[in-house]
């Protein structure tokens, strides 16, 4: 036990040391993709920056679909309903172990309902218990509730996976007439072969975080009067004017819920559409309208959420330029991620297949945390290469999303609005997250090895 809280203690003292803030981190990757494009790709610097410039917009439809889920799941979380909810859980486990147990239980399975509430919800739920429990390591209880993002894209709001059960047209452009017909989510995220991976990492990470809780003056804590926040009103002015009447107007917020839930249903039950991206996004919103109960609350709250946003705003467009380089081709006609992927295809066989492509999308992620990103990259190419393999499209596309979701337990970029939630900064986490990085690691490829038998 004590050899295993020096690693832990190790790992802390390492993140804290060399992880610098999740912006600087990104700059530090955009240079070193410079560095490495211009020797492997034989491209110019004209040609890389160019590339990087050209591809610093690229991503602003699907930032701003990564802005919406995020913030209409945060502003669902902070609905009275579910924050009752959360005031009442917090309350029930009586030691530190047994709190982040359930922080980290709860953060996977909202995580795998929804990326963005389950970022949100774990955060909120652990700063509750903070300041109802004492004893319990606040860097541990943050760290746990981030933890259970590992399995947001194996859920219903992966981007992959909703991709693959989208589009037909698009999915062949995407993958060079590979797929030739939509993947359903039954082949991918409701795959009893994910299921059990999900169930598996999720039991697997509520052991480990609650062992690696400090003892005796190793815990940090924190004093709750800091985690003090003004709640954003929800109840009418005592003055009233026609317009605060209708800003204040439930039969209002009613009659928006009702057309847009509505519209969700026919879309789902009558004209059966997929259940996209587009989808989990409108649900979150008109769940939050309407539990909200006014749009004056809900747009309160709404703008309070934005702020956790700031990082997908600021961060996001470096990111694309990063894909920009990865992507680009000078005139060589050669293109950075073809390399990486093709790396790992070359070394493939149809049973290691989905392990290389899920590495592959490990290391990629670490320069492109984006599941769109990430299709960008790799659908032409491992789809191919899968097909060839006889390797099951499902399975490759689940390898991606997996690979995708494992390295943003070292990658800050994601943590960013747990963190502004819990007033911490990445290093003070991520040395936790370093020793779920590898339990669930071996999980995966367990997983997807098996899979592919």
């Amino acid at each position: 036990m004590k050899f295993f809280q020096k690693i832990i203690n190790g790992c802390v003292s390492f993140m804290q040391k060399y992880l610098p803030e999740p912006f600087i981190f990104a700059i530090i990757l955009t240079f070193v993709a410079i560095l490495v494009a211009m020797p492997v790709c034989h491209q110019s610097i004209t040609e890389v920056v160019s590339n990087w410039g050209g591809g610093v917009w690229n991503l602003l439809g699907f930032s701003m679909q990564m802005a919406l889920v995020l913030v209409t799941g945060a502003t669902l979380a902070a609905t009275p309903s579910i924050k009752k909810f959360i005031n009442k859980l917090a309350s029930l486990p009586k030691t530190p172990a047994g709190a982040i147990a359930l922080v980290t239980g709860i953060s996977a399975v909202a995580c795998w309902l929804n990326w963005g509430f389950g970022l949100i919800v774990g955060a909120i739920f652990a700063k509750e218990i903070a300041k109802k429990l004492k004893g319990v390591d606040y860097r541990l209880l943050i760290a746990s509730a981030y933890s259970g993002f590992v399995v947001w894209h194996a859920g219903i709001s992966g981007s992959i996976p909703l991709k693959m059960a989208s589009d037909v047209n698009e999915l062949a452009k995407d993958t060079n007439g590979v797929i030739s017909s939509v993947i359903p989510i039954s082949n991918t995220i409701l795959d009893y072969h994910n299921i059990i991976m999900v169930a598996l990492v999720t039991i697997a990470l509520v052991a480990i975080n609650s062992a690696m809780h400090p003892k005796g003056d190793n815990i940090v804590t924190i004093d709750p009067a800091l985690l003090s926040e003004d709640d954003v009103p929800t109840h009418a002015p005592l003055q009233s004017t026609p317009a605060m009447k209708l800003e204040n107007s439930r039969i209002l917020s009613a009659l928006l819920a009702l057309l847009g839930l509505s519209f969700l249903i026919i879309s789902l039950f009558v004209k059966h559409k997929a259940f996209d991206l587009g989808s989990v996004i409108l649900l979150f919103l008109f769940l939050g309208i309407i539990l909200h109960k006014t749009p004056i609350a809900y747009v309160r709250s709404f703008g309070k959420s934005v702020s956790g946003a700031a990082g997908i705003v600021l961060q996001f467009p470096f990111y694309a330029g990063i894909m920009g380089i990865i992507t680009g081709v000078g005139a060589s006609g050669i293109c950075l991620g073809t390399v990486v992927s093709e790396a790992f295809v070359n070394i493939s066989t149809s049973t290691t297949y989905p392990i290389y492509t899920f590495l592959c999308a490990a290391i990629l992620n670490m320069f492109v945390p984006s599941g769109g990103g990430h299709w960008a990259i790799q659908a032409p190419i491992m789809f191919a290469a899968g097909e060839a393999l006889n390797v099951d499209h499902g399975l490759t596309g689940m390898a991606i999303a997996w690979g995708d979701a494992w390295t943003n337990l070292i990658q800050p970029f994601w943590a960013l609005p747990a963190l502004a939630i819990a007033k911490l900064n990445a290093k003070d986490i991520m040395g936790f997250c370093l020793i779920d990085l590898v339990v669930s690691g071996i999980i995966i490829i367990g997983g997807l090895l098996i899979w592919a038998i």
